[in-house]
């Protein structure tokens, strides 16, 4: 009888269910519910939070779902691996109830606590001990509550990441991991401990965090409630958790230094594996550990997050009536090379962290009436979107991150030729595409609890790799109309001089 892991990808838009072979990896069936995205609850400007039990009953629903539709017995479930959306608080009472909705990813509200604590720790505590500044992160969240709701603070028991909130669901066991307190900047690495001056100085008792477990090993056995609903057996292990950040990167079979997973969504990331020592970058970049399965040396996973990247692409497609990327893409592809000077600056989507936080906004320049077509405006925004990779990219490197592999999933912007090649080109280096989702990634990470690492990436090769693009011999034409973004892009961060 066959044997199959389930995986989770807990996002703020929809809840992710996938069933995978434990023996090839393939995957057998994905779920993916509610059908229209998750209401986010915005009670204030800034503000963004989602009941976590909602979570919880969409996991059993999808769950249900993924099982019957795939002729699948229970008992044939022998893992569970979860990601989840990153950065969020849950906070939960001695019964493990929650106490309020849960304050997510996006939630701004903390922005000028996390600011407050990086002047008055230090920039010198902060970067040694945190890798970070505290900015708007869990820690920050939970002394939002602390402050504005004292009455819910005092019946805090322990706090959570959104994944460690379903792993409790699912076992009844309130755990976390290394990694998923090290996104909430809740991990203090020079003494590998919890961050007490952190806490102390935000006045969190160290005893609200809970019981740490690694992120791959037995965290937990599916409980006789959980099974009732779910339909997975009493007793399935959960065996694997992560941040959906380093989870994209396990999927892409990113773990070693050099190694580089890069997404091209709404808003692009470039994850680049690093050793510890490398890091000196703590505010134009973000430093978590990594999901490594070498507990002898931690691995750093340097998160450099573009956020206007490819809503600024879609913004052109609604803005012009196409009917699809495919016909920008074409349109695009009969443009020169530097668009024949139009140059867009794609920072249209807030806050720009590799830029000092600045809000550049979004620009188009140098438009000619009289030559210039949509076309152009198609080239110029897939160009400047490429540019602003190259930019993070080169800020990585400055950080000592070395570029040896860079892996994409095959969707949005990655999916546009034009767009891989002019990356691939200026930063000569090959980008290979793989089909797969964060599910799947998480299902086969089951297989990582026993150290299959070369099982897994088999399981990555032999199912999801797609293409790869190769950089063009002659770049000069690239290069020339990189130089050109850059020099508008300098005219614009000194404008804000």
């Amino acid at each position: 009888m066959n044997k199959y892991y389930i995986g989770y990808d807990i996002g703020s838009s929809f809840i992710k269910v996938a069933l995978v072979d434990a023996s090839t990896g393939k995957s057998l069936a994905i779920s993916s519910i509610p059908e229209k995205e998750m209401d986010i609850l915005c009670l204030k400007e800034g503000w963004a939070e989602q009941d976590p039990d909602l979570w919880w009953d969409y996991v059993c629903e999808a769950t249900k779902h993924v099982i019957n539709n795939s002729n699948v017995l229970g008992d044939q479930i022998i893992g569970i691996g979860i990601a989840y959306q990153m950065h969020g608080l849950v906070v939960v009472d001695e019964h493990g109830n929650s106490l309020r909705n849960a304050i997510i990813w996006c939630d701004s509200r903390a922005v000028e606590i996390g600011a407050r604590a990086y002047n008055d720790l230090g920039k010198d505590y902060c970067d040694t001990h945190l890798l970070n500044s505290p900015a708007n992160f869990t820690a920050s969240k939970l002394k939002w509550v602390k402050e504005n709701e004292p009455e819910t603070f005092q019946k805090v028991s322990k706090y959570m990441l959104p994944g460690d909130y379903i792993a409790y669901k699912l076992t009844g066991k309130i755990t976390t991991t290394k990694n998923g307190l090290s996104e909430g900047i809740l991990w203090d690495y020079k003494n590998d401990s919890v961050p007490t001056g952190l806490l102390d100085h935000f006045g969190i008792p160290s005893a609200l965090t809970p019981e740490i477990v690694d992120n791959f090993t037995h965290q937990g056995a599916v409980s006789a409630t959980a099974a009732a609903i779910t339909g997975i057996p009493v007793g399935t292990p959960v065996t694997y958790r992560s941040g959906d950040q380093p989870n994209n990167a396990l999927s892409l079979n990113v773990f070693k230094r050099g190694e580089i997973a890069a997404t091209g969504g709404t808003s692009g990331v470039l994850y680049a594996v690093s050793d510890i020592d490398d890091i000196k970058e703590t505010s134009r970049i973000n430093n978590f550990l990594h999901v490594s399965t070498d507990k002898k040396a931690a691995q750093i996973g340097k998160l450099l997050c573009i956020n206007g990247t490819g809503i600024q692409y879609r913004w052109l497609k609604n803005l012009t009536g196409s009917t699809s990327y495919d016909e920008m893409n074409r349109k695009a592809s009969a443009i020169p090379v530097g668009s024949e000077g139009v140059l867009v600056i794609p920072f249209g989507n807030g806050a720009e962290r590799m830029l000092e936080n600045i809000n550049m906004k979004s620009h188009i320049s140098n438009l000619n009436f009289n030559i210039h077509n949509e076309g152009h405006l198609y080239r110029a925004a897939l160009e400047g979107i490429a540019f602003s990779f190259v930019y993070g990219m080169n800020i990585l490197k400055k950080d000592g991150a070395a570029i040896k592999v860079i892996r994409a999933g095959n969707d949005n912007l990655f999916q546009s030729e034009l767009f891989s090649t002019t990356l691939a080109t200026l930063i000569g280096q090959e980008i290979e595409i793989y089909e797969t989702t964060g599910a799947v990634g998480a299902a086969r990470a089951c297989v990582l609890f026993q150290d299959g690492l070369e099982q897994f990436a088999a399981f990555v090769k032999d199912n999801d790799y797609v293409k790869t693009y190769k950089p063009l011999s002659d770049k000069t034409a690239y290069e020339k109309a990189y130089k050109c973004w850059e020099a508008e892009l300098n005219n614009q961060l000194k404008a804000r001089e």
